[in-house]
């Protein structure tokens, strides 16, 4: 498909503003968390926490999604950026997208969720060495078991790490307001519950949470989900 017919230049300006604004939110002490549309939005967020540690050290991600989001333009059949920004985190493809340098390490990297791909982009992470965990995975080894062996890859050797996640990892009858809804995701509340191993963790500096799409939320039950999953890593108020 041509360049021209893409809104790369409008996704790269949003993504550099971005980027700016959540270094400006990190360097002040404060948690970034970002919500979007469609995920996309993840090459800015994640760019602008790389350059707020840049003097500390690499940056972990755990990227929770029923997609992989690992396209190029070579790959990809639909043409849609949100099916890249991984890929460009990881220094793959456009360098518009992509930068100059990878924003992350393929050891530092790790996938949740995923049960929607296509071959080419499951190539590329095969390549590089990215850990993908698959629903069937998840299913067999219960997701506490899967989360804390995603923990280990995305703190070891780095100096922090966030998570992304894309509303389209939980099943569409609980989020159903989200772009791309594959059935067979994961359960609000054991996403929730697993994110609470996340608070008060030092090394736990941001989060997105992307892809939500208000027109098909009936009864704002997915924002409602957005609302929960922001509520599980909360820090708790100290008992009376």
């Amino acid at each position: 498909m041509p360049r021209r017919d893409l809104p790369l230049e409008a996704v790269v300006a949003l993504g550099a503003r971005l980027a700016r604004e959540v270094e400006r939110v990190l360097r002040a002490g404060h948690f970034p968390l970002v919500v979007g549309g469609d995920h996309s939005c993840a090459i800015g967020t994640w760019n602008g926490v790389r350059r707020a540690l840049a003097e500390h050290g690499p940056l972990g991600l755990m990227w929770i999604d029923a997609h992989m989001d690992s396209h190029t333009f070579a790959t990809t059949p639909s043409g849609q950026i949100h099916g890249m920004p991984l890929a460009a985190l990881l220094g793959e493809g456009d360098a518009a997208l992509a930068g100059t340098a990878p924003t992350l390490r393929p050891e530092h990297v790790c996938l949740i969720g995923v049960r929607s791909f296509e071959a080419r982009e499951a190539a590329l992470l095969r390549r590089l060495g990215v850990r993908v965990f698959d629903m069937a995975q998840i299913r067999e080894r219960g997701l506490v078991a899967v989360f804390d062996e995603a923990l280990a890859i995305v703190r070891r050797g780095t100096a922090a790490f966030g998570v992304s996640i894309d509303l389209d990892a939980l099943d569409p009858a609980e989020a159903p307001g989200t772009g791309s809804p594959v059935p067979g995701g994961l359960g609000c509340a054991e996403l929730a519950t697993a994110l609470t191993r996340l608070r008060d963790d030092p090394a736990f500096v941001a989060m997105e949470i992307v892809e939500y799409n208000p027109r098909r939320d009936h009864d704002r039950r997915t924002a409602g989900v957005a609302g929960a999953l922001v509520d599980a890593i909360a820090p708790q108020a100290p008992e009376a």
